[in-house]
């Protein structure tokens, strides 16, 4: 596990994304008792989810058994973060907490975007809009090949993880593509190996990123 080091004393907002199967559950609550342990208090957010909103769209769009377009499926995605970020992201990091985020803009960016053809430029602004123009400073993107990551999926598929190979191929080579386009301010790290082995790269990153 990365060595204790200073961090900033202004709040982090750090998000976690990747694939279905790759460990980000994990990997966030290691990471939130690993800052923790550092003396700094910490506000967890699961998008869509978290706000008693969220958790009913976040019901809706996983298990939802009749016909949703795709428009309405992101604006439902878009939904859910907008009452995420007033009710819990901003007055969290106001209040000088970090924020580690399952999930954020860029997941609808690649699932909706890449994965079911919306324009993704479009889906940039109009998402940064709905979250008030508040995006994390830093997105680390637990990276796997689409097979490895649905194979380590368990039990009943839900909407989004029933989609196929194909599918999860696509929205993969968007979090890889976006990366590239962000210039640094996504960045991609495996998710092979051992959760311990995986926490490591990512808080190597956030020293990289944050350390002072």
């Amino acid at each position: 596990m990365t060595r204790k080091m200073n961090l900033p004393l202004t709040p982090l907002f750090v998000c976690l994304e990747g694939l279905d199967g790759t460990g980000k559950s994990t990997q966030c609550e290691m990471l939130v008792d690993w800052l923790q342990g550092l003396g700094r208090k910490v506000v967890f957010s699961r998008d869509p989810g978290s706000t008693e909103l969220g958790n009913q769209v976040r019901q809706l769009l996983l298990g939802h058994k009749g016909a949703m377009s795709r428009e309405c499926e992101m604006s439902l995605f878009f939904a859910a973060r907008a009452q995420m970020v007033d009710e819990i992201i901003r007055p969290a990091l106001n209040r000088g907490h970090d924020v580690v985020l399952d999930r954020f803009l860029l997941s609808t960016i690649a699932y909706q975007g890449y994965g079911a053809g919306l324009d993704v430029a479009r889906m940039w602004q109009a998402g940064r809009f709905a979250a008030g123009d508040l995006l994390p400073e830093m997105t680390l993107v637990l990276d796997l090949p689409a097979e490895v990551a649905l194979a380590r999926l368990k039990g009943r598929p839900d909407r989004m993880e029933s989609r196929g190979l194909d599918y999860f191929r696509l929205v993969r080579q968007g979090y890889i593509q976006e990366a590239e386009n962000c210039h640094g301010q996504i960045q991609v790290i495996s998710a092979l190996g051992d959760p311990v082995e995986v926490q490591g790269r990512v808080q190597r990153e956030i020293i990289r990123g944050f350390g002072v």
